[in-house]
């Protein structure tokens, strides 16, 4: 069985756990800056429209009496290390896939203990971090992920065996992955707009709407997900991007996205004692080009100011010209597990 966590509204709950004046109010977290976004926003600023990567103008117009607290990457690791620890008790493998979400292969393949695990797993998350996190529960990761979604805020939804295709059926197309709005649109076009549709496709329409991907496309509709969970120890490489509302074209501003992005990179792989030497970025610009620049460090490193500063190396051979960005992605590959003490390319060997 695998277990699908997301720990809710992830750094706006840090915030009002560490501040009860907070609790119960619209907040969003976020930079200070002109072309600052929404980095999460709390449970009670959503109904105003306040959403994650929206420009803080914008939620600060949606929501007059808006709560905009600086962001805490020091205290979101220290969280997560603390979820993540909790995650790891009965797991069989723990995948990570951001400060706040992971997969979990749980060591049983019965139903209602597996169920029995991701309630445990929330209540010492409850009690011992003082935060909410949602679960999914299913034989299979896109099923587990679909179940927590739909669990959110703080709930658990287990998927029993033999009942995944069943439970995809009726869902809008766009829950499968790969299925972006364009993609939803010219599927409306042919009235498809249902999973259960996708399942029932002959091989002729298949390849007719989505290439040779069709039939990995309908298996999954059909609930049929053969992925494993991964431990990070042997993914091939760590990576965080963002995706932006409006394109930008400061690069001040993607200067300090891509600072951001190094954070979270650095602490998965510290969090996981991984080392990589490939360090690169991906950019989208807006005419949609794909842009991936790299470079090497003479020395394995998990550490945030080596990230950082590659980035940005990286970012003054992107060649942009006069294009924006729409997504801006830090990747670290070539991993090694952490063996020795690191050096530092900004600083000499230890005496």
């Amino acid at each position: 069985m695998i277990a699908h966590f997301d720990l809710d509204a992830f750094y706006a709950s840090v915030a009002q756990r560490d501040d009860p004046s907070l609790r119960g109010k619209p907040l969003a977290v976020s930079g200070s800056s002109r072309r600052a976004v929404v980095l999460t926003a709390s449970y009670e600023a959503r109904p105003f429209g306040v959403r994650s990567a929206m420009p803080l103008y914008r939620a600060r117009e949606l929501c007059a009496e808006l709560i905009v607290v600086p962001p805490d990457f020091a205290r979101y690791r220290e969280a997560s290390r603390a979820c993540f620890a909790i995650f790891e008790s009965g797991a069989r493998a723990l995948e990570g896939l951001s400060l706040d979400e992971a997969f979990v292969d749980i060591a049983t393949d019965d139903i209602a203990a597996a169920t029995s695990y991701a309630v445990a797993v929330r209540e010492r998350i409850r009690r011992e971090v003082g935060l909410s996190a949602s679960a999914g529960v299913s034989t299979q990761k896109m099923v587990a992920k679909i179940a927590c979604d739909e669990a959110k805020p703080d709930g658990l939804k287990s998927i029993p065996p033999g009942s995944e295709a069943a439970y995809l059926a009726p869902m809008p197309v766009g829950k499968l992955p790969g299925i972006g709005p364009k993609t939803q649109v010219r599927l409306a076009a042919e009235r498809i707009e249902r999973i259960g549709q996708v399942a029932e496709l002959s091989e002729a329409e298949l390849f007719r709407l989505f290439g040779r991907w069709g039939r990995e496309l309908r298996e999954l509709a059909r609930g049929n997900d053969t992925r494993n969970v991964v431990a990070d120890r042997e993914t091939r490489s760590v990576s965080s991007e963002t995706t932006f509302e409006y394109d930008v074209r400061d690069i001040a501003e993607l200067r300090r996205v891509l600072a951001e992005l190094a954070v979270d990179v650095a602490e998965r792989l510290a969090a996981h004692r991984l080392r990589g030497t490939t360090i690169g970025i991906k950019l989208k610009r807006d005419d949609f080009t794909i842009v991936a620049r790299q470079t090497t460090v003479a020395q394995p490193t998990s550490e945030r100011a080596t990230i950082e500063a590659a980035a940005n190396r990286c970012l003054e051979r992107a060649d942009l010209g006069e294009h924006a960005v729409r997504l801006l992605g830090v990747r670290v590959a070539t991993l090694t597990e952490e063996l020795t003490e690191q050096i530092s390319m900004f600083e000499g060997p230890p005496a």
